[in-house]
């Protein structure tokens, strides 16, 4: 059983990167004429889109042909920039999603991440947190 998951864990790793940069996901966004290879606005529509496969649906992360941290009570994202910064650049394992996720999606699913999961950091996340780090 435990060869079964990690062997459906490091398929999914594996067509991940694929999935992401797949052109039949892209979508102009309206007005900005940027490409974006997701559509979701709402920060849980944005976790289950681009994130729960490796973070998995409850943020408690997983062990496969990589690392995927878990996100759930996880200290580090106190401070705000952590996250941004980790969504932005990327981390091992954890593609940039700087090309693909607008700033709205970013505070969006940021601030989903860090009041959920057991996670309570009630100071929110902004458009300007964001550009500031985007640059």
């Amino acid at each position: 059983m435990k060869f079964l998951s990690i062997f459906i864990l490091f398929t999914l790793a594996v067509s991940l990167p694929r999935a992401h940069s797949a052109d039949a996901m892209k979508v102009t966004m309206p007005g900005v004429g940027e490409e974006r290879a997701f559509p979701q606005t709402q920060g849980a529509d944005l976790y289950q889109a681009a994130c729960q496969a490796c973070h998995m649906p409850e943020g408690v992360g997983a062990t496969a042909a990589a690392t995927y941290p878990a996100l759930a009570k996880d200290p580090r994202l106190k401070p705000k920039a952590f996250p941004i910064t980790r969504v932005l650049n990327g981390s091992k394992a954890m593609p940039s999603f700087k090309a693909t996720l607008s700033d709205e999606q970013i505070v969006a699913v940021v601030g989903y991440v860090r009041t959920h999961f057991g996670n309570h950091y009630s100071d929110t996340i902004s458009l300007e947190d964001v550009k500031a780090l985007r640059q």
